[in-house]
């Protein structure tokens, strides 16, 4: 996305803090399930993401330690997700 002045931004992104209740392997041959408490919706977690490891690795954690985390979405409509912290 190109704004106004010229400058490159990343596009704006769905952010939601959620706990995570449960990871489903698999979740299909191409990404992992996930579900949240405070959703019923399944979220995924494409094997094809970049950050694959370090996402299942940080929910692994939460899931464990009951933590909440903030999960990053392309849209509200959207269940892929694509990065927490």
């Amino acid at each position: 996305m190109v704004s106004s002045t010229g400058s490159h931004q990343a596009p704006e992104r769905y952010r939601r803090e959620m706990t995570v209740a449960q990871i489903r392997e698999p979740g299909g041959p191409d990404a992992m399930e996930v579900v949240f408490l405070e959703s019923a919706r399944f979220y995924r977690v494409l094997k094809s993401n970049p950050a694959f490891n370090d996402i299942l690795k940080r929910l692994r954690d939460a899931a464990k330690h009951g933590r909440v985390l903030t999960i990053e979405l392309a849209s509200l409509e959207s269940d892929i997700l694509e990065n927490v912290s």
